[in-house]
């Protein structure tokens, strides 16, 4: 029996989807915007400055970090640093070139005279130049037994000179006494020009590296403190000026050079002879003042000069005769006193404190 045949399904027709318009789409996706207020700005700037903030704090902590580790670095560098020079210069009494050099730039101090303070360098200047002096000159060997004793001397003799000059110092500064940069100028002049540093700039130089271990400043400077100290005794010796006086007035009178020599001259050498020298003199004689023989090179024959300030003498000369570039010559010498008449009593009322022991005499 045939089974009987069921009606076909109608065909189903496609869908067909309305086509949205513009308007909608706008709206609609406007709609998925959220909306702008007060409140919602707030919370995306919170929102931003928490996601900053875990990137920022790590570092400011990190920063913060270094920089305090840096401070204490610094701080134990300093430290060491100073207590390796303290224990070099006030222990060991390092004389190196490199400890020199710190004293240079770092005031430590040496010694103090009342309130003054006298500086590490100057010490070392005064006593290196004195062994370099020994060792290229002398061929001094300051690790042996000898050389020590001979080292420990000159330390000695290098604390004296800077205390003196401490003193020296305060001195001028009480009488307003001062030593002009052009007056080291004119005497480092004065020394050249009579062959007594070199007849040139190198030679010049060399003579000062050699016996010293100096620069031109350092010659500069050694020789505008001993200025200093000729200056200081030359205003404070009184008398001494005031028997140069009464000598030249006794001269300009009319009275024998001679007589006044033999009467007045405090040089026992010349003095009976009526203060002529015993030999000709030449413009670079080292057995006379430069400043006597540049002012003696400058008179004629008879003709008598000024009073003369040597430094460390009042002088009165005259020319006896020329002969070519020699000359005869007199002479009525003054002797000023020692610094130390200036000097020891300001020590008195000033003692010395040293920070390093050095040998007594």
């Amino acid at each position: 029996m045939k089974k009987p045949k069921l009606p076909k399904s109608p065909k189903k027709l496609p869908f067909k989807r309305r086509t949205k318009t513009t308007e909608e789409k706008v709206s609609e996706a406007l709609s998925d915007v959220p909306r702008i207020t007060n409140e919602t700005v707030e919370e995306h700037r919170e929102e931003v400055l928490s996601s900053a903030r875990k990137h920022i704090y790590p570092l400011q902590h990190s920063k913060r970090s270094v920089v305090r580790t840096s401070i204490v670095l610094a701080i134990v560098v300093v430290l060491g640093f100073f207590a390796f020079c303290g224990l070099s210069l006030y222990k060991l009494q390092s004389t190196s070139g490199f400890m020199y050099d710190v004293t240079r730039i770092v005031p430590f101090p040496v010694a103090k005279t009342g309130k003054t303070w006298i500086s590490y360098e100057s010490y070392l200047f005064e006593l290196r130049r004195n062994m370099h002096y020994y060792r290229s000159q002398q061929g001094a060997d300051f690790s042996t037994k000898d050389g020590k004793a001979q080292l420990a001397r000159l330390k000695q003799q290098a604390m004296a000179q800077v205390v003196e000059d401490a003193y020296v110092k305060q001195l001028a500064k009480e009488h307003d006494v001062s030593v002009s940069d052009q007056a080291v100028a004119n005497e480092v002049t004065l020394l050249r020009n009579q062959n007594r540093l070199g007849n040139s700039d190198r030679v010049y130089r060399e003579v000062l590296s050699e016996f010293f271990g100096w620069t031109e400043a350092d010659q500069r400077r050694a020789l505008k403190q001993q200025l200093l100290q000729q200056a200081v005794v030359a205003k404070l010796d009184t008398a001494t000026n005031a028997r140069a006086q009464s000598a030249l007035k006794q001269l300009t009178n009319g009275t024998d050079f001679g007589t006044v020599a033999k009467q007045m001259s405090e040089d026992a050498a010349t003095r009976d002879n009526g203060g002529r020298y015993p030999d000709a003199i030449t413009p670079n004689d080292p057995n006379i003042s430069p400043v006597l023989t540049s002012e003696l090179f400058q008179l004629q024959p008879n003709q008598v000069s000024t009073i003369i300030n040597t430094g460390y003498t009042l002088e009165i000369v005259k020319v006896l005769d020329k002969s070519g570039d020699s000359l005869h010559a007199a002479h009525i010498q003054f002797n000023f006193k020692p610094i130390t008449t200036y000097t020891k009593p300001l020590q008195a009322k000033q003692p010395v404190h040293e920070y390093i022991k050095v040998p007594k005499s």
